[in-house]
């Protein structure tokens, strides 16, 4: 079952379109919005970690020259 963006869909059948013209570009469309969600989930997950190594990399620095 593929997912398909109905506005998208509606735009293409008033400019002209064939329906099965209209239904693959609003397929591919819907294609690209949810590759682009699965790149934001993973630029979160790379935040996260580049967060924690910033921190830990923060904590030897203070320690070295401010903790005896």
């Amino acid at each position: 079952m593929k997912i398909m963006i109905a506005e998208v869909y509606d735009a293409f059948k008033e400019a002209g379109a064939s329906e099965e013209k209209s239904r693959a570009a609003a397929e591919a469309v819907a294609s690209y919005e949810n590759r682009f969600a699965a790149i934001e989930r993973k630029l979160t997950l790379l935040t996260w970690q580049m967060n924690v190594v910033i921190a830990g990399i923060v904590a030897l620095v203070l320690k070295a020259f401010f903790i005896p």
